[in-house]
């Protein structure tokens, strides 16, 4: 399992940032390769993307969802992701972002690309074009306020 850890900081309030981190149905805006995200219900996405040059397609289902701090997923079928996202307030329109993402390799293409960077890099531009999206509306697309709390 490949580990990622990557941090940016936006320039939006705290509250903004969040609610459209649970846009899910926004990110082929601007995750490159995400091709379309469905959202089935209030705690499973449908992912279609681009990885490796091939199409992939899987189910994640969100474990942990507590308004204005984190959002927690792990695959349920397809892709072998896993990841957490943070918020922590940097002042009044300040807000930082924390993504660890957990993803298992699959065939030598994605293998090779991994080795030379290629998903720390396209994580990273997913999070500056995430940033540059929410900055120049200057406020969410919409908004989803549950929390989510898997029983363990």
């Amino acid at each position: 399992m490949e580990r990622i850890q990557k941090s940016i900081s936006v320039d939006c309030p705290l509250q903004a940032v969040y609610n459209q981190w649970t846009q899910f149905e926004e990110f082929p805006r601007f995750m490159e390769g995400v091709k379309h995200v469905t959202q089935l219900d209030d705690k499973r996405l449908h992912w279609e993307a681009e990885l490796g040059g091939k199409h992939k397609e899987w189910n994640a289902r969100i474990t942990e969802q507590i308004p204005d701090h984190r959002i927690a997923w792990e695959s349920e079928s397809g892709e072998n992701t896993s990841g957490i996202v943070n918020f922590q307030s940097e002042g009044t329109n300040r807000t930082r972002v924390n993504l660890e993402l957990f993803y298992d390799p699959k065939g030598f293409v994605e293998s090779a690309g991994d080795s030379i960077g290629v998903v720390s890099r396209r994580v990273e531009n997913d999070l500056e074009h995430f940033k540059e999206f929410i900055e120049n509306r200057r406020r969410e697309t919409g908004a989803w306020r549950g929390t989510i709390r898997e029983q363990g």
